[in-house]
C-alpha cells in the first residue's frame, strides 16, 4: 500500500484544450506544473469538477492522465485523479488506469443516478470501486450541491474506513463547516474543497486543500494559512474578504468552472488551457 501523507495546497487543475474546447492540448501540461510548483502549489487534482472531468470521454481522461502523471513525476508534485461521474464499468476502467500508473491517490464521486442515500450504500459503492486500485490510497469526494448525495460525513468515514482497506479520507466541498470539523481526526486526510470558508477552516483545524482558486491566486491561500497558523487572525480576516471578493468578481462571468478557468486564461495566457466544454458555457 502507497503511503499518503499529503497536507497543503492541492489545485483542482482545467484540463487544457486547444483552441476551442474539441482537443486536448497535452503539451501545455508540463509548464502548468511549473508555474503551480513556483507558487506553493504541491499537489494536482486532476478530472475533477474544474478539470471537467465529466464532460470527457474515458480515453481522454486516461491521456490527461498519463501527461500529468509524467509531468509531476519529474517534477515532484504529487497526483490525485478523480475516477466517478461516469458508468459504473468506466469507473472501474479508471480505477484500474490509476492503479497501473501507480498514482499517488485516487478520489471518487457516488454514483450519480442510482443516488445512495444511506452511508451504507455509498460504503457499498466506493468499495466496488477501490478494490479495483487497491494498492492508492482512496478518497471520497463529497460536494452534494453537484451531486445530491449528502448523508453525515463523520458517520460516513467511520463506516468507510472500517469496510475499505484502502480508504484514506475525503474532499470536503461543503459550506457546513460545523460538519466538516467533526471529520478530522488523527489518521485521516480531509482536504477542504471550499475556497470561500478557508479562514474558518485553518482554525477548525484543516491542514489540506484542494480549491479551485489554487490555479489563479494561490498566494492568497497560502497567506491566510500562514496567518491564521501565527495567530495573525485579523490579517487572515481581511485577505478571506479579499478572496471572496474576487471569486464574486470572477462568477460575474459564469458558472464557477467557466469562469474560473476564463480567469486563470486571462492571468497566464502563455498557459493555453482553451474554452469549457458544453454544457458549461459563457
Amino acid at each position: 500500500m502507497k503511503t499518503f501523507n499529503f497536507t497543503g495546497l492541492m489545485a483542482p487543475v482545467f484540463t487544457p484544450y486547444k483552441t476551442g474546447n474539441k482537443t486536448l492540448n497535452l503539451d501545455a501540461i508540463e509548464p502548468y506544473v511549473e508555474l503551480l510548483k513556483a507558487n506553493n502549489v504541491n499537489g494536482v487534482l486532476v478530472n475533477g469538477t474544474s478539470g471537467e472531468g465529466m464532460l470527457l470521454n474515458t480515453e481522454e481522461r486516461m491521456l490527461v492522465t498519463e501527461a500529468w502523471q509524467r509531468a509531476c513525476k519529474k517534477h515532484g508534485i504529487t497526483v490525485m485523479v478523480q475516477i466517478g461521474g461516469a458508468p459504473y464499468p468506466d469507473v472501474v476502467q479508471l480505477a484500474q488506469h490509476a492503479s497501473q500508473l501507480d498514482i499517488d491517490a485516487v478520489l471518487c464521486l457516488p454514483e450519480l443516478y442510482f443516488k445512495p442515500k444511506t452511508c451504507e450504500k455509498l460504503v457499498s459503492y466506493l468499495k466496488g470501486v477501490a478494490k479495483h486500485c487497491p494498492t492508492i490510497p482512496f478518497f471520497y469526494y463529497h460536494i452534494p450541491t453537484f451531486t445530491d448525495v449528502n448523508v453525515h460525513m463523520p458517520t460516513f468515514l467511520d463506516c468507510a474506513e472500517k469496510e475499505i482497506s484502502n480508504f484514506r479520507g475525503i474532499k470536503y466541498t461543503s459550506g457546513d463547516l460545523e460538519q466538516g470539523s467533526a471529520c478530522l481526526k488523527e489518521g485521516r486526510t480531509i482536504f477542504l474543497g471550499a475556497d470561500t470558508i478557508l479562514c474558518g477552516a485553518v482554525a477548525a483545524g484543516f491542514d489540506s486543500f484542494i480549491m479551485t482558486t489554487l490555479n489563479i491566486c494561490p498566494e492568497a491561500a497560502y497567506e491566510i494559512i500562514s496567518d491564521v497558523n501565527r495567530g495573525a487572525v485579523k490579517e487572515a480576516r481581511d485577505k478571506q474578504r479579499k478572496l471572496n471578493a474576487l471569486i464574486a468578481t470572477i462568477l460575474e462571468h459564469g458558472d464557477w468552472v467557466t469562469a474560473m478557468k476564463k480567469a486563470f486564461r486571462e492571468k497566464f495566457p502563455s498557459i493555453v488551457v482553451g474554452d469549457t466544454r458544453p454544457p458549461l458555457t459563457m
